[in-house]
This record gives structure tokens, sequence and C-alpha cells, in this order.
């Protein structure tokens, strides 16, 4: 009888390298948000591959950084957590990187009883001696780790990197049904889409001061109806957002759209709101509502 795999992969690094772009290419799916700013993923998002003999649950995490105020705090639970529950870690760094921003993870790295594989990402971007430099680099740093380089982007090496993984997982039955592709309820995803969108299109902290919260979601055969609430911490950021006549407002509405269609295969119908929910980002209350403290 065919020997079944299964295991939790669980990848770490600095904000930006392209965590999630890689957690993408592996799912095949769009669950993780991807922006050029900093501190994209605020969450550890589970993405489930399946095949008849394996299941790989790769894990999203928040960039590492020096928390400055309780939601980074709650975002390094999360890291934390997937140093203790990974079978696999991947740790990734980017070219020109020099070490993450916290050295007690670094030392976790270091001393880790568990595989990892360093993948060296963004190497389409780089020369060839810059590449061997960076490789004797990480040699030198984590003698012990498996170094692989990639680009998450265009996917190259991603094939082989997830070969690895299934030889490395544990023998073990699914720890998830094998249709299932991610942990997190559909409202989630609506959430974060929204997000995406004003990471892209809002500058300085509105970004950072925006939390999403879908109230209403309901299906029906041919098209989903929404309903979501975009919360600020201030009254002049719900006018940003907003913006001249409502057109700014109207933009994320209609990107956002577009993407959960996509997403969901079906019609979609989505109300959009502006709420002002003072220091939602430094209250246990309100980041436990919003799945920040486990």
């Amino acid at each position: 009888m065919q020997k079944h795999k299964a295991g939790f992969v669980n990848i770490i690094g600095n904000p930006n390298v392209g965590k999630s772009t890689l957690m993408n290419a592996f799912v095949g799916e769009k669950l993780s948000i991807i922006t050029s700013k900093a501190q994209t993923t605020r969450h550890r998002i589970l993405g489930i591959v399946n095949g008849d003999d394996f299941q790989v649950i790769l894990s999203d995490t928040p960039g590492i950084i020096k928390p400055a105020y309780e939601l980074q705090s709650s975002m390094m639970n999360f890291v934390k957590s997937a140093f203790e529950d990974a079978d696999v870690l991947l740790y990734m760094v980017e070219i020109g990187e020099k070490a993450l921003k916290d050295e007690a993870f670094f030392d976790k790295i270091k001393n880790s009883k568990i595989p990892v594989l360093l993948l060296l990402n963004k190497v389409d971007t780089a020369t060839q001696e810059l590449l061997e430099e960076q490789v004797q680099y990480w040699q030198e740093m984590l003698p012990t780790v498996e170094l692989h380089p990639i680009s998450a982007l265009s996917n190259f090496n991603i094939k082989n990197i997830f070969e690895r993984i299934i030889e490395l997982l544990p023998e073990a039955p699914a720890y998830y049904p094998k249709d299932q592709l991610t942990d997190k309820p559909e409202r989630f995803f609506v959430n974060e889409t929204i997000r995406e969108k004003i990471l892209m299109h809002y500058k300085k902290e509105i970004p950072y001061s925006v939390e999403i919260e879908t109230e209403e979601f309901f299906e029906d055969e041919d098209i989903i109806r929404m309903r979501s609430v975009i919360m600020v911490e201030r009254d002049s950021q719900k006018g940003i957002i907003i913006g001249h006549k409502g057109s700014a407002l109207k933009r994320v509405g209609v990107e956002s759209r577009k993407d959960l269609e996509k997403f969901f295969g079906k019609q979609v119908h989505l109300e959009l709101y502006v709420k002002v929910n003072k220091n939602w980002r430094n209250d246990a209350r309100q980041l436990k509502r919003f799945g920040y403290n486990n």
C-alpha cells in the first residue's frame, strides 16, 4: 500500500521577501494578499495542497519585525507559533539581505531540530557574481541548513522545492479533508481582498490603521451578496478612505468585487461602509474579535 505523508510547512522571514507569493505559487490560488508594502500579511494563513499520497499544510506568516503596538505583538505571536508546530521550516531571504530583523528568531533557525530549507528568493534579479556571493554568505551563516535559490514570482525552482518538502514530511494521515484549500472562512478572504486594495491605493499610515469586517455574506445560486465595513482609527482617515464624492471608496469596491468574482467563481454584489473605531490596534478585546489574539 502507498504510504501517505502529511505535515505542516511554515514560511518565515523578514517583511516583503516574497512569502505570500511563494505560498500562492504552491497552492495555485490567491490565498495571501500581495502588495509591495511591508506588513501586508497580518494573520497566519494556511494553504492546503493535496495529492493522492500527501497533504502539505503550508502556513504563511507575518514578516518578522520589532513590534511597536499591540497588533504587531499579536502578529509576532503568529510567527512564534510557526516554530512550534512545523514539520519543515522554510526560511525565506531575498538577494542582498543579511539576516532576520530579530536575533532571537535567527537563533531559533540556527538551532532548529526540524529540517530547515533556506530559500534565497528573487535570484532572477541578481548577477551570477552576486548570487555566488550570497550563497557563500548564507552557507557560512547557517551551515546546517539546506539552501535553494528560487524565484517565487517567476516560479523558478518551485516544483523542486515542493518535491523536497514531500520527501521531508513524516508519514501521517491527512489532517484536513482532501477537498479543503484553507483553514479560513470565506469572509476572511473578502476582508483580505478589500484590505489589499487599500494597501495598494492609500499612502502613509492609512493601510495600517484599517481593519475590515464583513458583516453579511449571503450566497444564492448565481450571486453572493456581501456587506463589509472598513474600520479606521480617526475621523480624518474616514474622509481619506471615502475620497472626493466617494470616488476613492468606489474604486476599492469595484476592484475588490472583480477579484472576489474570480475567487468565488460567481457574480458578487459588494456594499462598502466606513466606520471610525478608535485605537482598535491597541485594544486587546478588539484584536481578539478580529482574530489576532489566539
